[in-house]
């Protein structure tokens, strides 16, 4: 399996939250103002420079732990409510001002935590002041609007227990936390919010939502003493209340025992689980840095993708405020036998747990995570986690602890934690087996589409204090002033000097297209070549060049997508390393014979699998025969590659005239010159440069098919068509205006038309996918199969409304004033930075696009959308997929 393969098995981890996530230094004491207002309200404000940005985190220290017995969504519930209006603050307005904002506003419930976020530019802070305080203040709690939120939210249920994963984490939670408020996940049953009432959510609101349970985190480029001040003012008269007692923590034994269950995945799955102690336990450090050992690169687990034991293998977990949970995985083919991976896993758990772990991977895990929190003043909503997680799930007053925790962890006090906990006959073990759904089927055309009655947009009149902040549209002005240089092998290297912290970030991309550069007799060798980079470069195996990595704390991949992350007095040592394996993967004769073994095994499961049904189906349905965006790895064409194949793509495809390097952080531009050059500068390419981009193609017809997935309880519905524009069509930026209009946020057309007015669909979303010669234009949602029709005619009748008549003043205004305050975001973290001006070199466009589309935006008319929209997007040409459950239509 590929680096991506492995990437892909591991990312239901994530989607999970098994990831352990590490605060950030507090920095300059200076930076930092905190203060307890006497209702009880925690407040700490921490300035960054980074970007013209802050973030807002409201921390309810309320989850689904405190959730009434039969009601494990209670919180969940809660939550979806606090966007539902408040006394003096409407749904309408709400959603409006949410809008206007163009940040990054969301929530989510945890176990014993609720957070309310915004990332905004520096200029709303006040607006989003505001809009915590009126929550705070009060919910309306319309029986009308729980009818339908509950909806949607039950939507919410249905497309995560459509994921088989999901299904193995909600059956792990219980028996590992079983009799605990633990035992169950913060999502919550479709059941119990049938039976949940108004009453029961202003119960719950009123115990929990006070001051007095609640720590306001703000970072940003905001003047500390000053935004303390505004606090005070808007949130010092709320009262505090008396808190409900808390539910009581006494964990049993966990039993050992084994689960079989099947999966849509394309590859088996096993997982051992153990219960761990949590984040407010004195082990917390010594579990982390346990976890963050045996899940190493260097470890006898992740060994075990590479040596062909299984198709990838490793160690992940989640600590909790009260427990936590480790699981070591592995990953099998879909026809494969998954006995030999699981003794192989109990094996070397058994021999960690009776002779410990390898005290330098001991030592490489704490240089890690502190490099970690290090790395988290490089984004302004990172540093505000990085406060948040210290105060309300750690229990401590600041990230700094965390520091001093990690390096006081020895070898012994890992491997006593690894006796105890560690037992592979009290796991629990589970064995994931795909199981096959069928071919998709194409269905006969719809009928006539269901209509609905339409009311026009009404206009929604704001609170003074939103009125004042959003009646003005500007250009953004970006705080990023990048050193553009051309070295003398054509490489571009784009420096962009930052100051948050101590670690430099470098990403890279070359421009290549397998699908055009690769004889179709030898597709598939662009993901080998991928594949073998893991396995180190021509220098340094994997395991000595992970070593080198983990002596100076960095991060690093390579492939045709490359990246670092180091200290910056280690960033000379830690490029050598990135170029000598950018420039030599390990063509290991033995690495190449156990991928292919390898991808052999696993494609046919990969083939077989729903989602791979369901995305070739939609191609096929959208682009011509033969088109090369059509091509795919089979097991006979891997089997026919050799190695000298590899190596002559390589050879062709990796060119320095075709790479961009993006380095961000506390360096100047000619220091990274001269770091980069004295790398890179004997890498050379010759002949012309190859094509990499797409033909055109001509426009689709409208067609219908469905993917059966029998894992699956919600259906998921795709309708797309290509288009005839590209990314540098003019009308562009009326099409991506429009769809913000349409499926932007909270107050766009088909938010409001699907989930806020009718509880069909938990979200909706729709994009423009424009490439140098072709175009895509998609929506997407997941809903009940009964609902599918009736959210397919409200999605056709409001894109014949984008094309039919003009947005309305106001929607436009807003989704300008949106798109525009949303610039900033994309240089409020080194990543984003990097990621932005990446993106920008490779795709051929200026280094100031963002400035020069807001100018694009501003000049737009409701005609000019309206026209650009009737021009190039049909909705009676549109593809409909459907992945899952049918639904007899």
């Amino acid at each position: 399996m590929t680096r991506s393969g492995r990437a892909v098995f591991g990312a239901w981890l994530v989607g999970l939250g098994l990831t352990l996530a590490v605060p950030a230094m507090a920095g300059d004491s200076r930076d930092v103002v905190r203060d307890t207002l006497d209702n009880g309200l925690q407040v700490v404000v921490v300035h960054s420079d980074l970007a013209p940005v802050v973030t807002t985190q409201m921390n309810y220290r309320v989850g689904s732990s405190e959730a009434p017995e039969g009601f494990p969504g209670m919180a969940h519930a809660t939550e979806h409510m606090m966007f539902r209006g408040s006394p003096g603050l409407s749904k309408d307005q709400l959603s409006a001002i949410s809008a206007s904002m163009g940040g990054d506003m969301n929530a989510f419930t945890a176990q014993d935590l609720t957070q309310y976020h915004f990332t905004v530019p520096r200029n709303d802070l006040d607006v989003a002041l505001h809009i915590e305080a009126a929550r705070m203040k009060g919910l309306d709690l319309d029986a009308d609007d729980w009818q339908q939120e509950r909806g949607a939210i039950e939507q919410e249920v249905s497309g995560d227990l459509s994921n088989p994963a999901f299904r193995f984490y909600t059956q792990l939670v219980d028996e590992l936390f079983r009799g605990t408020p633990y035992a169950h996940t913060p999502l919550g049953t479709r059941d119990s919010f049938d039976r949940t009432t108004v009453a029961q959510l202003r119960e719950f609101y009123s115990s929990w939502y006070v001051p007095n349970n609640a720590v306001l985190v703000i970072a940003g480029d905001v003047d500390p003493g000053q935004t303390l001040s505004k606090v005070r003012s808007l949130f010092g008269d709320i009262p505090r209340q008396p808190l409900p007692e808390r539910p009581e923590f006494e964990f049993s034994p966990v039993r050992g025992q084994s689960l079989e269950l099947s999966t849509n995945n394309p590859y088996g799955s096993i997982y051992m689980a153990w219960r761990l102690p949590g984040l407010r336990d004195d082990d917390f450090a010594t579990a982390k840095i346990m976890l963050d050992a045996l899940g190493s690169q260097r470890g006898e687990l992740a060994a075990m993708g590479f040596n062909g034991t299984a198709l990838a293998g490793g160690m992940g977990g989640r600590l909790m405020p009260h427990a936590g949970l480790a699981m070591a995985y592995g990953a099998f083919p879909a026809d494969g036998d998954p006995a030999p991976i699981r003794a192989r896993m109990r094996e070397i758990i058994r021999h960690v747990a009776h002779e410990g772990v390898d005290p330098a991977l001991v030592e490489a895990a704490k240089r890690r995570a502190i490099a970690a929190i290090e790395s988290r003043r490089n984004s302004i909503s990172g540093l505000a986690g990085a406060w948040s997680e210290a105060l309300v799930e750690q229990g401590v007053d600041s990230p700094d602890r965390l520091v001093a925790r990690i390096e006081a962890v020895t070898p012994e006090q890992v491997n006593a934690l690894a006796e105890r906990v560690l037992d592979p006959d009290q796991a629990i073990m589970a064995t994931l087996t795909p199981k096959q759904s069928g071919e998709p089927v194409s269905k006969e055309g719809y009928g006539q589409p269901e209509e609905f009655g339409t009311t026009p947009e009404s206009s929604v009149e704001l609170p003074q204090w939103a009125q004042q902040a959003f009646a003005k549209l500007d250009i953004p002005v970006s705080s990023l002033e990048p050193a553009d240089m051309q070295l003398a092998n054509g490489i571009r290297l784009i420096v962009q000097p930052e100051q948050a912290s101590q670690r430099l970030t470098l990403i890279g991309g070359i421009d290549t297209n397998p699908d055009l550069q690769v004889p179709a007799e030898h597709t598939g060798v662009a993901e080998l070549l991928e594949g073998l980079y893991q396995y180190g470069s021509a220098q340094h195996d994997r395991l000595e060049l992970q070593r080198r990595l983990d002596a100076i704390g960095a991060d690093e991949s390579a492939g045709s997508r490359f990246s670092l992350s180091v200290a910056k007095e280690h960033f000379e040592q830690g490029v050598q390393l990135l170029a000598e394996h950018e420039q030599h993967p390990n063509f290991s004769k033995r690495a190449f014979s156990i991928l292919k073994r390898q991808h052999a095994s696993s494609l046919p499961g990969y083939l077989n699998s729903p989602d791979f049904l369901d995305q070739q189906a939609m191609q096929q349905a959208l682009l011509p025969d033969g088109d090369p965006a059509l091509r795919h790895m089979t097991p006979e064409s891997v089997q026919g590659l050799t190695l000298d194949d590899v190596r002559n793509y390589f050879q062709q495809a990796y060119r320095p005239d075709m790479t961009t390097i993006v380095v961000v952080g506390d360096i100047t531009p000619e220091r990274a010159r001269r770091v980069v050059e004295q790398a890179f500068g004997d890498w050379q390419a010759s002949g012309p440069k190859p094509e990499t981009r797409y033909p055109s193609v001509p426009l689709n017809e409208a067609s219908r098919f469905h993917t059966p997935d029998s894992s699956a309880q919600q259906a998921s519905v795709s309708l797309a068509e290509m288009v005839d524009v590209d990314r540098d069509s003019p009308d562009r930026f009326a099409l991506y205006l429009g769809n913000q209009i349409l499926s932007g946020d909270f107050s766009s057309r088909l938010h409001r038309a699907l989930r806020e007015d009718r509880g069909l669909v938990y979200g909706v979303g729709s994009n423009f996918s424009l490439q140098a010669r072709r175009g895509r234009f998609e929506v997407s949602y997941g809903s009940d199969p009964e609902k599918i029709e009736t959210a397919r005619s409200l999605i056709l009748q409001n894109l014949q409304r984008m094309r039919n008549e003009p947005v309305s003043g106001e929607e436009l205004h807003r989704a300008k004033g949106t798109l525009l305050r949303q610039m900033p975001l994309n240089e409020s973290s080194y990543g984003a930075i990097g990621g932005q001006l990446l993106s920008l070199s490779l795709n051929g466009k200026p280094l100031d696009a963002s400035t020069r589309a807001a100018q694009h935006y501003l000049e737009l008319t409701p005609q000019a959308v309206q026209a650009a929209w009737q021009a190039h997007v049909r909705p009676d040409d549109l593809v409909t997929g459907v992945r899952g459950p049918d639904s007899g239509q």
